[in-house]
């Protein structure tokens, strides 16, 4: 599948340690979520995360787009109440880490 990305969109990826005990562990050592964001907005336009399970990476895709790196709070707290998998903590941190980038360029 190709996809079309605007002349506004930048590429950020985060990374964060993942608890020893879960699959993921067994592939990684890390989580990776990567995501295009609209670097005028701030608007997550796509994502990916490397979670173990297709559903797992879905699940969290389809929270983390349309968030915007300016509000991550708002996409943390989904994250937290409605992701309980054990990647959890991980995939926040994450996340914080794009954020942290996109605030430099921003």
């Amino acid at each position: 599948m190709h996809r079309t990305f605007g002349k506004n969109d930048i590429f950020l990826s985060g990374y964060a340690k993942l608890p020893s005990n879960i699959t993921a562990r067994k592939l990684y050592e890390e989580i990776a979520v990567c995501i295009v964001v609209d670097k005028k907005t701030g608007e997550i336009r796509d994502a990916e995360c490397t979670l173990s399970t297709m559903l797992g990476r879905e699940f969290v895709n389809d929270i983390i787009i349309g968030c915007n790196l300016r509000d991550l709070d708002r996409a943390n707290n989904i994250l937290e109440n409605n992701y309980h998998g054990s990647a959890q903590k991980a995939i926040i941190t994450a996340l914080k880490n794009c954020k942290k980038k996109f605030d430099v360029l921003d």
